[in-house]
């Protein structure tokens, strides 16, 4: 029955084919038709390199206790995609430019501005909105928690902190649960079940190093890769500096940046630690500092473990209270390199207001896809 199908859907692709080509005059220039450039450029896109051609193997992320990888397999209708070096570099020309903009007057969350009261430059040069919203949309969230020795003691605390996170979120958000230590594993994958995430959470090993930005970066990944929404986020949760990872601060950063990526809520857990000593506590709370600040995140350090749950509160609050601005930039599209961003509002009937949001973007999302984290033995 199988073969039939195929037999029978292939003869009627070869037919249309057949009558196309019929129907086609041959070009002399190589570009035919009033719409040349278009035409050239399409005929551009279709030379990919023979290296790009074979399929790449899309990795199962979908199997309990699988190692968190990179997604090696190409997304729906792809552009090119080119080889450089060992890895493969994925580009998509930026179209439309979207910010998820917190506003704040204080600390209280501003809930009734209008889109002329924003304000967004890119390199300096002001931007004309195309689209504005302010309403609850649903979210793809990455719960990535520290499972490493020290987490021992706190992680009946955090699970229950996250869960309520989720709860308080919007019914249609979905989520998946990174539980890390020197390496990374999804414990479970996208869902909405509540009951589900609390079985992916409880895979408590503590034990080990602490690889935070190869977490993240594969948590970014995993997002781009298979989140069903545009909107996406990190709730990161960890009690220590980064000892284990095989990236950099600032290369896990670029990642997520070029991704036009997650906004990262970092919750630092960093007290009551006899092993870590002040400087090391210092850099801890920096690089967490780092990796929301970049994003258009919070980092949150609770002076003990009964503040996170409050923490998690806000931190839904905060997904569930954005603006979203869209623009299309002023620059060429294929003009490369880092785009700095900044939002500000002003509203007459408020004071002063501060407005969070990533600091900027890549006009490419491009990424050299990094090898998948081993096989747990």
């Amino acid at each position: 029955m199988r073969f039939h199908y195929h037999a029978v859907s292939a003869l009627l692709f070869a037919g249309a084919a057949l009558l196309l080509t019929a129907q086609q005059p041959p070009s002399t220039s190589g570009v035919s038709g009033a719409n040349g450039v278009g035409q050239a450029a399409s005929s551009e896109a279709r030379q990919v390199p023979p290296a790009a051609q074979s399929p790449l193997t899309t990795p199962s992320l979908t199997v309990d206790r699988d190692p968190v990888r990179s997604p090696d397999g190409e997304p729906p209708a792809p552009p090119a995609v080119l080889k450089l070096g060992e890895g493969y570099v994925l580009h998509t020309d930026v179209d439309e430019v979207d910010l998820n903009c917190t506003v704040l007057e204080g600390k209280e969350p501003v809930p009734d501005l209008i889109k002329e009261d924003f304000e967004v430059l890119e390199d300096g040069v002001p931007q004309t909105f195309i689209s504005f919203l302010h309403t609850d949309l649903p979210v793809s969230i990455a719960l990535v928690v520290d499972n490493s020795g020290s987490m021992s003691t706190k992680r009946r605390s955090v699970n229950k902190s996250t869960l309520d996170l989720i709860q308080a979120s919007n019914p249609q958000d979905e989520a998946f649960v990174v539980n890390f230590s020197d390496e990374a594993f999804i414990d479970q994958d996208f869902t909405s079940d509540v009951n589900k995430l609390r079985e992916g959470l409880s895979h408590i090993e503590a034990r080990g190093g602490t690889a935070l930005y190869d977490a993240v970066a594969a948590s970014a990944d995993h997002l781009a890769s298979d989140a069903k929404h545009s909107k996406q986020v990190i709730v990161l949760i960890t009690d220590g500096d980064d000892n284990a990872s095989t990236i950099s601060q600032n290369q896990a950063i670029r990642r997520v940046q070029q991704l036009s990526g997650p906004v990262i809520y970092s919750i630092g857990l960093l007290f009551g630690d006899e092993d870590m000593s002040r400087s090391e506590v210092k850099e801890a709370r920096k690089a967490l500092e780092m990796l929301s600040t970049e994003t258009g995140g919070m980092a949150f350090f609770p002076k003990n473990i009964e503040e996170v749950d409050q923490i998690a509160a806000e931190v839904a609050r905060d997904i569930r209270n954005q603006y979203v601005l869209g623009y299309h930039s002023t620059k060429p599209t294929g003009e490369p390199g880092f785009r700095r961003v900044e939002v500000t509002a002003k509203a007459r009937h408020h004071g002063r207001l501060t407005v969070r949001t990533r600091t900027g973007y890549f006009p490419t999302a491009g990424f050299v896809r990094q090898e998948a984290f081993p096989e747990r033995h």
